[in-house]
């Protein structure tokens, strides 16, 4: 619709259409501070209708006056709530603001909605993240590869939970090494300081660090969201792996660690080889190796059989016979060869099993020696015992539960 007619009495002198002034307003509210931005407000006149739309408003009083503007949420950002939106509720809001022209209001198009404790601290960890993003802590370049044959493993987790425990079991069936716990806890106001310290305690005593705890809600999760935990995964010499709630959760501290599992089981997994597939493995190219020295006699024998049906054996006979020697120090030659490389195979092989059951910290209880151990953790100096204690006592077939007499350290025998 074109511009009306010049009245008297107006400023520009032209009369503008309502879907003119309204395309004007909207236009208007097309700019960057109102495109994607974060609102705080208490929700009023809340209504989720059959849709499955939200209709609200949020308002703040304050200064003898109310500030309200109208919200929508629609359907597909509806069901992703983990609450029900109610009336009096504080909330944080995610969204557009922009006109609707139908009803000639104002409108705010809501695409996340949370309660006001856990969007500042959503929003708290949005700010965390843009600044170690800044400081190159989540950056590839500096993610590295843990080696394929760790000889021991470091697990920062509470000693507490399932997580430890889950671990060892994974490892105990794959790949049997020494795991070292630095124990800490997971949850809680000043968990992040004492998982920091974990970790900065067991650096460079391993190979390979395991950095997770089981799965629970954001705010459980929400001390390895801390700057502190990132800059102690990112400063960390040794390869760091990640395992911390579910496959859906992602802290910041999965971005920091250089490899991350969705479980604390598939961080062992990630950890070290699986032994069976190794043996695998050697077998199947001592099988190859064996397949291809035969093969290779077959064909010096087919051409020698060759050789022989195209000379007559008068003439031939000498150079028959002179053939039959080569081929049969060829065949001499492949197999002293051929044997010798699966003896190199078969005391690879001896010598991979035999470093297997070495790794094996419960191999020598069969020889009568015993393992002892604190809430799961082995104890190696007569100096971490007081008496009086109560420990438990692995041996090869079961484990007893004891008490600490007396202790006799070795510089008073």
């Amino acid at each position: 619709m074109g511009l009306s007619p010049r009245l008297p009495g107006s400023d520009t002198g032209t009369v503008l259409s309502v879907s003119e002034v309204t395309g004007i307003i909207k236009n208007a509210l097309d700019i960057p501070p109102l495109s994607g931005c974060w609102i705080r407000g208490e929700i009023t006149n809340c209504k989720r209708y059959p849709s499955g739309h939200i209709y609200f408003s949020l308002s703040e009083g304050g200064g003898g006056r109310t500030a309200v503007i109208s919200a929508v949420m629609f359907r597909g950002n509806a069901r992703a709530l983990s609450f029900e939106p109610g009336n009096g509720m504080d909330v944080v809001a995610y969204g557009n603001i922009s006109f609707y022209e139908a009803q000639g209001r104002c409108q705010f198009y809501v695409e996340d909605l949370r309660r006001s404790g856990e969007g500042e601290r959503h929003l708290l960890v949005e700010r965390w993240k843009r600044e170690l993003a800044n400081e190159g802590l989540f950056s590839s370049e500096r993610k590295r590869t843990p080696p394929r044959f760790p000889r021991r493993i470091a697990v920062v987790t509470s000693p507490k939970g399932a997580v430890f425990h889950d671990i060892q079991n994974v490892i105990s069936r794959r790949y049997p090494l020494e795991i070292l716990l630095s124990p800490t806890a997971v949850q809680g106001e000043l968990a992040h300081l004492e998982i920091a310290s974990a970790i900065r305690r067991a650096d460079g005593l391993a190979d390979v660090m395991i950095v997770g705890r089981g799965g629970g809600s954001f705010e459980d999760l929400f001390p390895f969201n801390r700057p502190e935990v990132v800059r102690a995964i990112a400063a960390c010499r040794t390869p760091v792996i990640s395992a911390v709630g579910h496959e859906t959760d992602t802290t910041l501290a999965d971005l920091a660690a250089d490899l991350r599992a969705p479980t604390p089981s598939a961080a062992a997994e990630l950890a070290v080889p699986d032994r069976g597939e190794l043996l695998a493995a050697c077998a199947a190219d001592q099988k190859r190796l064996r397949e291809a020295l035969f093969n290779r006699i077959d064909r010096c024998r087919d051409d020698l059989e060759g050789a022989r049906l195209r000379f007559r054996p008068g003439r031939a006979h000498r150079r028959i016979q002179d053939s039959r020697m080569a081929v049969a120090e060829i065949e001499e030659r492949l197999l002293r060869e051929g044997r010798r490389g699966i003896e190199r195979r078969r005391l690879h092989l001896a010598e991979l099993r035999a470093r297997l059951s070495s790794r094996d910290p419960f191999a020598p209880l069969s020889h009568g020696y015993a393992l002892l151990f604190r809430e799961g953790t082995a104890i190696r100096s007569v100096r971490e015992i007081a008496p009086g204690e109560r420990l438990e006592l692995r041996l090869a077939d079961g484990s007893a539960r004891v008490r600490v007499e007396e202790v006799d350290h070795a510089e008073d025998l």
